[in-house]
């Protein structure tokens, strides 16, 4: 086991031998195009595409795309969104109203506010 291997079963990540479809990364390419702007803050700076339903859970869900949302590492307004809403600020936590939290802080942070 690599280190890098360990790191993801810590971090509660995909278990081992679990791999991603071949067709992900062209998915979460179309995705960022598309949704290019964290959908907390409007941020477009450090962007990272999250699983509402993490992969390690339900991988049949790793390509839909109502399983997804783009979130900022950033620290725009002094959080990292995808730290922060998609992991409760632990990456061993899966926050199960992520879509309730992602709509409260858009309106709490003015969304899409020039970045």
């Amino acid at each position: 086991m690599t280190f890098t291997d360990l790191m993801d079963r810590v971090q509660g990540k995909a278990p081992k031998g679990a791999k991603r479809s071949r067709t992900w990364r062209k998915v979460r390419a179309k995705f960022i195009k598309e949704n290019p702007r964290c959908f907390v803050c409007g941020s477009k700076k450090k962007v990272e595409i999250h699983h509402k339903i993490p992969f390690h859970l339900a991988p049949d869900l790793e390509l839909v795309v109502d399983n997804l949302v783009s979130l900022c590492q950033n620290k725009r307004f002094g959080i990292r969104c995808h730290q922060l809403l998609g992991h409760l600020g632990n990456y061993r936590k899966i926050n199960i109203s992520i879509e309730e939290d992602v709509a409260i802080w858009r309106r709490k942070l003015g969304q899409y506010e020039s970045v």
